[in-house]
């Protein structure tokens, strides 16, 4: 059970990764070189190796790393929310 919300997380994270990357928010444009690369997608594939590093841990059965990453959604969804308000 634990594996799948870790993948729903992961789902979720993606969605709003690629709606703050499409949002062409002026922050983005502050973000350091490597940000940049591959247009923006760069940020995808870091966003792809975190998600799959919690899912290999949680299926070894450390469940502890579900909620580190189920936090990590959190603290991610406020972030896209800040910005994709316009209120940063």
């Amino acid at each position: 059970m634990a594996l799948i919300l870790t993948f729903l997380l992961g789902i979720g994270n993606f969605t709003v990764h690629k709606a703050v990357l499409e949002s062409h928010h002026p922050f983005l444009g502050q973000m350091p070189w490597f940000f940049h690369m591959l247009g923006g997608r760069f940020s995808l594939f870091v966003e792809f190796a975190m998600l799959l590093g919690a899912l290999l841990m949680v299926q070894d059965g450390s469940p502890t790393w579900g909620w580190l990453y189920a936090g990590y959604s959190a603290i991610n969804c406020l972030s896209a929310w800040l910005i994709l308000t316009r209120r940063v």
